[in-house]
């Protein structure tokens, strides 16, 4: 499995992502040095979304087509 996700930052900026272990990256943004430079100076994360796909390809271009989307549209998915 593959999961996109959004991450909601202590800024309240977004971050858009994808990974096969939801649960182990969203530990990495939180506290380990393998984080994303971008969450790494916008700790805490917290996890705002998610979707589950079957390859890594359509994950990416999910994350692809939802990191070009404004602000207000990632919102609607989960506010």
């Amino acid at each position: 499995m593959q999961y996109v996700y959004i991450l909601e930052c202590v800024d309240s900026s977004l971050y858009v992502g994808c990974t096969n272990d939801l649960e182990k990256r969203l530990m990495q943004h939180n506290g380990a040095k393998s984080g994303a430079h971008y969450t790494k100076i916008r700790r805490p994360v917290v996890l705002r979304y998610s979707e589950t796909y079957g390859t890594l390809t359509e994950a990416r271009n999910r994350e692809a087509e939802i990191k070009h989307w404004d602000r207000e549209k990632k919102l609607a998915l989960f506010k």
